[in-house]
């Protein structure tokens, strides 16, 4: 595709040190390291100390375009169009299910990103007035973009069913990893004795996620209970609890395994993160319900067999040699735990196909091509 000015809303990219914000900083860093002949305008209406962010602002392709409008949320909304016409963008892509208004009138096109509609599907999840704006803004985007992209057909299925979409405006592009999952690179040693401080055991079995009702972890604790082996091995939680916390933890404390988990909540980078799935047992991920999965395909990435849920996008990150088990079923679970830990030959292969899975499904290039060509379609 010859250069083109690409905008994008970057709220999360500068904002959000996971989830979306993981999500836009490995798509536009990916596609700027295989297309580096387009321009790439990045829009938000503040920036806040993220490490991962500081990429976008050394290089000559990438612009940064940071306001600081008194109101943002009617700057991300309205006011960015001026910006827009003012730096002659193409296109323009809504990262996180929204757009702003405007923009076909100015003659500017675009895509949107639609992650899930989990506020539709379990809306017992969200409060009132968020779920309101949510769907307000999810459909708003969907009605007016050309191209909607959805990070997985589980997600595509519910873009059909909620809000009636034509299947033809909606294209499937799964997200790729971080690019340090890609990478043979090892700790530096400040990292590896970061690494030591956490005191992790030799063999444990790890959660990756925010800790919140939708993430099943009551399911993984009670399925610790059912397993007799006093020696199955600790459980490693790496998430925030959120609100969630008090809950959590009363839950945990009654638990028979409350001595048997150890928390990290502020893992905040990629590198440990990484060996953390590396040196774990199995990648327990029994979610109610996901947009996508990314925990699922990063763990497929570092060769770490995977047991998750056989609903929503699940299967679709973890492919034809990840466990599923019914989210609801606490017996399948720790059957499936116990299945893999007991059986060598299992683990081997869970850990080789896997690895195959993901590299041919969520590899960077592959991913960049898909985007570019959805580019190319719409203009």
């Amino acid at each position: 595709m010859n250069s083109v000015n690409i905008g994008y809303d970057a709220k999360r990219l500068f904002c959000n040190r996971t989830g979306l914000g993981n999500y836009s900083r490995t798509l536009v860093k990916n596609l700027y390291q295989h297309f580096p002949e387009s321009q790439y305008h990045l829009y938000s209406p503040e920036s806040r100390d993220i490490p991962d962010s500081n990429f976008f602002s050394s290089h000559k392709h990438i612009q940064t375009h940071i306001p600081n409008p008194t109101i943002k949320s009617l700057w991300r909304s309205r006011g960015i169009i001026k910006d827009l016409k003012k730096d002659n963008i193409n296109l323009f892509h809504g990262l996180s299910n929204e757009l702003p208004m405007g923009l076909a009138q100015n003659n500017i096109k675009s895509i949107v990103t639609i992650h899930d509609l989990i506020f539709k599907r379990l809306p017992e999840t969200y409060k009132a007035i968020d779920r309101s704006i949510y769907d307000y803004k999810s459909k708003y985007s969907c009605t007016h973009s050309d191209k909607i992209v959805a990070i997985s057909k589980s997600t595509k299925n519910d873009l059909i069913e909620f809000y009636n979409i034509d299947p033809n405006k909606i294209q499937v592009i799964y997200q790729s990893c971080n690019p340090i999952f890609y990478s043979d690179k090892d700790l530096s040693p400040q990292l590896e004795t970061k690494l030591q401080s956490y005191k992790l055991p030799t063999e444990y079995l790890l959660y990756v996620g925010s800790v919140e009702p939708r993430k099943n972890l009551k399911l993984i604790l009670e399925a610790y209970g059912q397993l007799q082996d006093k020696d199955i091995p600790p459980l490693v939680i790496i998430g925030k609890a959120r609100s969630y916390k008090k809950i959590f933890n009363q839950m945990k404390s009654s638990s028979a395994i409350a001595d048997k988990i150890i928390w990290i909540e502020n893992l905040e980078n990629n590198e440990l993160l990484k060996e953390i799935y590396k040196k774990a047992s199995i990648l327990l991920y029994p979610s109610l319900y996901e947009g996508f999965g990314l925990p699922v395909a990063e763990a497929l990435l570092t060769k770490t067999p995977v047991i998750s849920s056989n609903i929503s996008s699940l299967p679709e990150a973890g492919g034809p040699d990840t466990i599923y088990i019914n989210p609801h079923k606490v017996e399948e679970l720790s059957v499936a735990i116990q299945k893999v830990l007991s059986n060598t030959e299992l683990q081997t292969r869970m850990k080789g196909r896997g690895y195959a899975y993901a590299m041919k499904n969520f590899d960077p290039l592959n991913i960049s091509k898909q985007w570019m060509s959805c580019y190319e379609e719409v203009l």
